[in-house]
Parts: C-alpha cells; structure tokens; sequence
C-alpha cells in the first residue's frame, strides 16, 4: 500500500492489537483493549468500523462474528509516523533529534549504550 491512512493516537491502540494477534475477532479485541483502556467498548467497535473505512484494516464475517486482519504492515506505517516526526520537530535530522534527547536528560546510561551498539554494528556492516 503506497498511501498509508492517517490514524488517530486510539486508532493506533486498535491497531497494536491487530498486528500483533490478527486475525481476531470483535470480541477479542473488546477483551484486550477493555483490559488497558477504560474504553466502552461501542468506542471500540467504532474505532474498528473506521480503521475499515481507512483501508488500514479489514474483516470476513464468519457465521455472526467479525475477524479483523490488518491491512497495513506495522514496520510501514512506523517508518511512516518515525519520518513525519523527524520532520516536523527535527527538520528531517536525526542527529537534531538525539542530541536534544541526550541534553535534556531523558537518555539513560543503557539507553546511551544501546545507541552506541547500535551506531558500532551500522558501521560494521557498512564496511563489510
């Protein structure tokens, strides 16, 4: 899918449970998000019918119940939202972004070593 639909930050919650146990029915989704939201689950049903009307899920009826599957891949649409907020608080730099992380005292020493680990392997694979 080139054109990924814009979601809402609770559609984004819906879609958590989508990607990570689809195909699921009306039902299962209900118990999963009832669980860590205080959502009704109408809100939930409704937040379903209009991830459908986005194209960024779908559902087959099977006898009364309603499966949904993802329609959009998860890796695409946070590549997506990842560029969108480099560039709209970053200008596009990524390097902007970590430096303010890193000065504003919000990285921990692991997170630090992570990001050093990971920077290393980049480079390593680059030269291999």
């Amino acid at each position: 899918m080139n054109r990924l639909p814009q979601i809402s930050e609770a559609e984004y919650e819906v879609m958590k449970v989508l990607w990570g146990y689809a195909p699921i029915s009306t039902n299962e989704v209900t118990e999963k998000l009832t669980q860590t939201t205080d959502w009704n689950p109408k809100t939930i049903h409704t937040l379903l019918k209009r991830l459908v009307q986005k194209g960024a899920a779908t559902y087959t009826k099977e006898s009364r119940v309603f499966i949904y599957t993802p329609l959009i891949q998860e890796k695409d649409y946070l590549k997506k939202e990842n560029s969108h907020f480099l560039n709209r608080f970053y200008n596009g730099s990524i390097s902007g972004m970590v430096s303010s992380y890193i000065n504003s005292n919000h990285v921990s020493d692991e997170d630090l070593a992570e990001l050093k680990k990971l920077l290393f392997k980049e480079q390593e694979e680059e030269s291999s």
